[in-house]
């Protein structure tokens, strides 16, 4: 039987983020995917459970699987494309085993357009797609902050650590790091640069720090470090900005 996939955007872990279309989208759903990531991630299919308990008003079939680990030793980019097959085919045995479900739905941390790699993994089964939106952790990020995305007239870049550590994205004053484990900040000449960074933005959990990359940047890879020790895993972002001399 021929099935519909549902990608859900659900926000940064805060069940007050799912939004009622969200809600909908769940409630409709014939199969419901849970990805597990390993002991150490834990809290975050436990995360997902706590969510659908709050929103689902109804049972639904809840299929569990293990994520397959990315290959880091070779090149970047056949990895990544690597790793998307696996996963494209470990959805596709757990759906298989539920061979009546019609509406099959994934929650996506944040928005499954931005920075996210579920809407290129599902195109690899082929079957029809439907996304709903959700909040993303910069929305969150900045709001949490109090802050613009943007300086007047001026660009932003949404970019990753990876590309961060190569060089100051070209063309803009204000960065949005996404994905970054290392802390690309640190190498940065800070003078001049202002960071407002976040961890578990949205959550219970949520830290928060902001300042002069100069002044703060030691203090968050410390505050990092013992987070992601605490928690097991972590989730951050954080907005770049060189400052600027209005007239």
């Amino acid at each position: 039987m021929t099935y519909r996939l549902n990608l859900i955007g659900i926000g940064t872990g805060n069940p007050d983020h799912v939004t009622f279309q969200a809600a909908k989208a769940l409630n409709n759903a014939d199969l419901i995917l849970i990805p597990r990531k390993g002991d150490s991630k834990a809290d975050l299919a436990d995360l997902r459970r706590q969510i659908l308990a709050q929103v689902l008003t109804r049972d639904v079939t809840l299929a569990e699987f293990d994520y397959p680990v990315r290959d880091d030793s070779g090149d970047y980019a056949e990895g990544v494309n690597a790793w998307h097959d696996a996963l494209a085919a470990v959805w596709a045995e757990t759906i298989a085993r539920h061979p009546a479900a019609q509406e099959v739905a994934l929650l996506v941390w944040g928005d499954p357009s931005l920075y996210d790699s579920t809407l290129r993994i599902a195109a690899r089964l082929g079957a029809e797609t439907r996304v709903v939106p959700g909040l993303t952790s910069i929305q969150v990020l900045t709001a949490a902050h109090g802050i613009t995305l943007n300086e007047i007239g001026r660009a932003v870049v949404i970019t990753t650590g990876r590309q961060l550590r190569e060089a100051w994205p070209a063309g803009a004053d204000t960065a949005v790091i996404m994905l970054d484990g290392k802390c690309s900040f640190q190498h940065l000449d800070p003078k001049g640069i202002s960071i407002w960074w976040g961890a578990y933005v949205g959550m219970k959990e949520e830290l928060l720090i902001a300042g002069p990359l100069a002044e703060v940047g030691a203090q968050i890879i410390e505050t990092r470090a013992r987070a992601r020790a605490d928690h097991g895993w972590i989730m951050d972002i954080y907005l770049l900005r060189k400052d600027l001399l209005i007239t």
